[in-house]
């Protein structure tokens, strides 16, 4: 639909980076409003009942709150140039790539902004220059460090530590490798062409693993060709098709591998959590939170809030995966056996969740 799309985001907010980066590859005509501490109050939570942001408002007066739907939404109105790969293996791995940038490497920005003070120092004047843009120094200065205690405090909330700070570092830094290795011969993730995992990758890559000042050193220190990749991204375009033969290059496998080994043993607590949560409140949205869990990361514990939108995000990758025709599944269970992946695959989710007027509820289906 042409006309001017309205984007409600700001320039620190991981979710509004990944859809402003979809935005410009796509050539979709959009406005950026800044989200002020006003513009929050009466905009954002008038219109979804959340303070959650990036916020969309389509030409025709159609409200999303969500990356995922948004960028969904966007792909049925502006299908040329798809950013999901249309092959098994492909999109498979595009979905797990989507599920770990959006609802695992969040936990490394987190750390990186709100345990390194460099980084911490830095995100309080951007919070208060962006929650009061015409305010004075004080005022600012105020309204970050009012931001900080919200978004700082999310370092307890993921189970972020003394002990497994040193875990997600390492984490982070091999996972740069990989990458750094696998951009070593190509412009994006699977080719001359974005895709939606790329746009999950930027959103946190981006907005604070490289524009907070220390990590941004770190990462083109560490990782200059996933630097770049990250300037890329700011203004991608396509420069030819996915790769050919439903090639997943072995470079990618050590991200891979980690979604399995590190994301997944979350994601099956938090199923479990989702389902006794159900059971007790069949006819009710479900909080952002339900209860703590224990985990592990590199052998390292913590304890950290269960999330049930990771749930949501889980099924978009198990429901494509069942679906797949028999004709397809072979080759496709043998390249996820290599991954330590199949029977996470095969996890079964009984009570399910989807969204609707902006929160989760059970989904009977």
């Amino acid at each position: 639909m042409s006309g001017i799309y309205k984007l409600y985001g700001t320039p620190t907010s991981y979710y509004t980076a990944k859809v402003r980066s979809y935005l410009i590859f796509k050539k979709i005509a959009y406005e950026e409003i800044m989200t002020t501490a006003e513009v929050y109050e009466n905009f954002v939570v008038k219109k979804t009942g959340v303070w959650m942001i990036p916020v969309l408002v389509s030409p025709d007066g159609i409200v999303l709150q969500d990356s995922t739907e948004i960028i969904d939404f966007l792909e049925r109105r502006f299908p040329d140039c798809p950013v999901y790969p249309e092959t098994p293996k492909q999109k498979l791995a595009t979905l797990l790539l989507e599920l770990y940038g959006d609802e695992w490497l969040i936990m490394t920005a987190i750390h990186y902004r709100w345990t390194k003070e460099e980084n911490r120092t830095f995100a309080i004047e951007e919070f208060g220059r962006q929650a009061k843009p015409g305010g004075s120094p004080a005022e600012q200065q105020e309204a970050g460090l009012a931001k900080a205690q919200v978004f700082g405090g999310w370092v307890d909330l993921f189970g972020i530590n003394d002990v497994t700070g040193p875990a997600i570092e390492e984490a982070y830094e091999e996972m740069l490798a990989a990458l750094n290795e696998h951009l070593k011969d190509r412009d994006y993730l699977f080719g001359p062409r974005p895709s939606l995992a790329d746009f999950s990758f930027f959103g946190g890559l981006y907005a604070v693993l490289r524009r907070d000042p220390l990590s941004g050193r770190l990462m083109a220190s560490l990782a200059p060709r996933v630097y770049d990749w990250v300037e890329r991204m700011r203004h991608s375009e396509a420069r030819g098709d996915f790769i050919a033969g439903d090639e997943v290059p072995e470079t990618l496998m050590p991200v891979l591998k980690a979604i399995f080994a590190d994301q997944f043993p979350v994601l099956r607590d938090t199923v479990r959590a989702v389902n006794d949560w159900l059971d007790e409140h069949p006819d009710e949205a479900l909080p952002k939170t339900i209860g703590n869990h224990d985990f592990k990361l590199r052998g390292r514990g913590g304890n950290r809030r269960i999330y049930p939108y990771a749930q949501w995000m889980l099924q978009r990758v198990l429901d494509f995966y069942a679906g797949l025709p028999l004709s397809q599944r072979a080759n496709v269970d043998e390249w996820a056996r290599t991954l330590g992946g199949l029977e996470h695959l095969n996890l079964n989710i009984e009570c399910r969740i989807k969204r609707e007027n902006f929160k989760l509820i059970a989904d009977p289906r």
